[in-house]
């Protein structure tokens, strides 16, 4: 006989709150990666754009804002071209 636990852990909506959790933890990861990378190359990093990565819920963005990041001269290059 299958306990309530197990039975939860197979339920769609355990695997739903499963997968919104690892969407955040690669959402966090991204933002932190693309934080680092300007921090790494020594350009300093104002509230604001902190603010501004660690509040983005895009991957996509996050993505292109690292690969700028990269090439940056300073962090508002970041947001120089949005999509």
């Amino acid at each position: 006989m299958m306990t309530a636990i197990q039975y939860f852990w197979r339920h769609p909506l355990a695997e739903q709150v499963r997968e919104e959790g690892r969407e955040q933890g690669r959402l966090q990861a991204r933002r932190e990666m693309t934080l680092r990378i300007i921090e790494w190359r020594g350009i300093p990093v104002t509230d604001a754009i902190r603010e501004r990565v660690s509040t983005c819920t895009d991957l996509d963005q996050l993505e292109a804002w690292a690969q700028r990041a990269v090439r940056a001269a300073d962090a508002e290059e970041l947001f120089a071209v949005e999509d």
